[in-house]
């Protein structure tokens, strides 16, 4: 137990060297969480999936500095991953739920007008919009688009008109 105490430090206050293998094992340990929470919890960027990112950066780091000890933060780590895994597969079984958690898209444009409530409700403005159709779509023509959503994790997207 000693070699480890030297290695890892037992006290809430670990020297350089100390930290930076505590550093190299809880990078170990949150590359296995992350295989184990799934590839949504990078690739959608739900709130759902953007709690999971920030909770387990902020819980991890206090097993680098000591601010906690390592067997606990590693524990709660895990019950963190294990809740987000099980409700990712709730969303996906429930739409209610999948509503619930991560809310649903919102139809900010359409018909050749802007939607003033929806985009009330989605806290955006028409230069907003715009901003974004210029940066995805490539244009600012409106006559090119026929609907503008913003999507559950806040991006907005628009659909082409079909050509005629």
């Amino acid at each position: 137990m000693n070699i480890l105490d030297e290695i890892f430090g037992a006290t809430r206050n670990p020297d350089a060297l100390q930290m930076t293998c505590r550093a190299i094992v809880v990078f170990l340990i949150a590359l296995v969480l992350l295989r184990i929470s799934g590839r949504r919890s990078f690739g959608l960027h739900t709130p759902l999936d953007n709690i999971i990112t920030i909770m387990l950066g902020a819980v991890l780091s206090r097993a680098i500095v000591g601010a906690s000890d390592f067997l606990p933060v590693v524990a709660s780590c895990t019950a963190l991953v294990t809740i987000h895994r099980l409700f990712a597969y709730e969303m996906v079984r429930n739409r209610g739920f999948s509503k619930f958690i991560a809310g649903e898209k919102i139809l900010l444009y359409s018909e050749g007008s802007f939607i003033e409530n929806n985009m009330k409700k989605a806290q955006v403005c028409q230069e907003d919009i715009l901003e974004e159709l210029r940066k995805k779509a490539l244009t600012e023509n409106l006559e090119q688009i026929d609907k503008i959503y913003i999507e559950r994790n806040g991006e907005v997207n628009s659909v082409k008109k079909r050509p005629s």
